[in-house]
């Protein structure tokens, strides 16, 4: 999928685009304006309401948004994000868009790195029984520990290379009774892709899965064109799991140094509550460990010695 496939139609920069999105979510009354007479055609702000606010020219407003002005000052910058209401996250996202639309050539896009070090791998098993992983920057399953993949009831059937979280969350059966707060997860995960798309769009692993996303998931094209921009780094989540339960978890993600975008995520729950408990029989039924990739995908696990106890719980059914 090429670059103007995965963009909406309209033609300018990303940072137009993004304005664009953003402008058509502020209300006027969210704004401080009053609400005027009539019927407005323009579900947001209008341009010349957002560039009055923000203290510019509609003219130069217009052009930023058409992708003629491709260098604002950082206090424009600044007074845009006020108006429309930005997150920090946000603010820091068109920080970046307006860095990019200044450069007179396109980097090239940086190949994803899928190697976990050794270090990483044990890092996951002493987190035990709390579930961990380490997802790539378009969230792809790079490693983890039983109850780290687990927690994510089903995706166990994919092959490993098509094991994503976003394609998970979007495209899996299970996933519609996981996640007890489903439009919030999959917010979150459009939201991460998004602010990827902003700082490297031509990444050829986020046009091929936001290109897939694209064509099979209606959830997905319609919070594609909201452009949220939102990275959750830490909070709680509560699960509806079939072999453990309903259980609410803590969650922390971090960024690995020295890798090339790769993230931490770890859940936690206090020893001797009800959630704590489901962890520990989470981790105990859990499939072992494959730390990223080592088996080919599709490959039987081979059967246990007719001595040896298995660790693996009875299959799930399918779907």
């Amino acid at each position: 999928m090429t670059r103007e496939q995965q963009q909406p139609a309209g033609g300018g920069t990303e940072l137009g685009r993004y304005l664009r999105a953003r402008r058509a979510q502020v209300t006027p009354a969210e704004a401080g304006l009053s609400p005027g007479a009539g019927l407005r055609r323009t579900p947001g702000l209008r341009r010349e309401e957002l560039a009055t606010l923000a203290g510019v020219s509609i003219d130069y407003y217009a052009r930023l948004e058409r992708g003629r002005e491709t260098r604002p000052s950082p206090s424009v910058i600044d007074a845009l994000a006020r108006v429309l209401l930005l997150t920090e996250d946000e603010h820091e996202h068109l920080r970046g868009l307006a860095v990019r639309a200044a450069r007179t050539a396109p980097e090239p896009p940086v190949a994803p790195g899928r190697t976990v070090r050794p270090a990483v791998t044990l890092l996951l098993e002493s987190l035990r029984p709390g579930p961990a992983y380490v997802a790539g920057r378009t969230n792809d399953l790079l490693a983890w520990n039983p109850a780290g993949l687990a927690l994510f009831a089903g995706i166990e059937d994919w092959p490993v290379r098509q094991r994503n979280l976003a394609r998970y969350a979007f495209l899996h059966p299970a996933a519609r009774e996981l996640f007890a707060d489903r439009e919030h997860t999959l917010r979150g995960c459009v939201a991460r892709l998004r602010a990827l798309a902003g700082t490297d769009p031509d990444a050829p692993d986020l046009a091929a899965l936001v290109g897939e996303l694209l064509l099979k998931s209606p959830d997905f094209a319609r919070l594609w064109e909201r452009y949220d921009v939102k990275a959750h780094a830490f909070g709680r989540k509560t699960y509806h799991h079939p072999d453990v339960g309903t259980l609410t978890l803590g969650y922390q993600g971090m960024h690995l140094e020295g890798t090339p975008g790769h993230r931490l995520v770890t859940y936690h729950a206090e020893p001797g509550t009800p959630a704590h408990d489901a962890l520990v029989l989470l981790d105990l039924t859990a499939d072992k460990p494959v730390a990223h990739g080592t088996r080919p995908p599709g490959e039987a696990r081979p059967a246990p010695a007719p001595d040896e106890p298995s660790a693996c719980a009875p299959p799930r059914s399918q779907g």
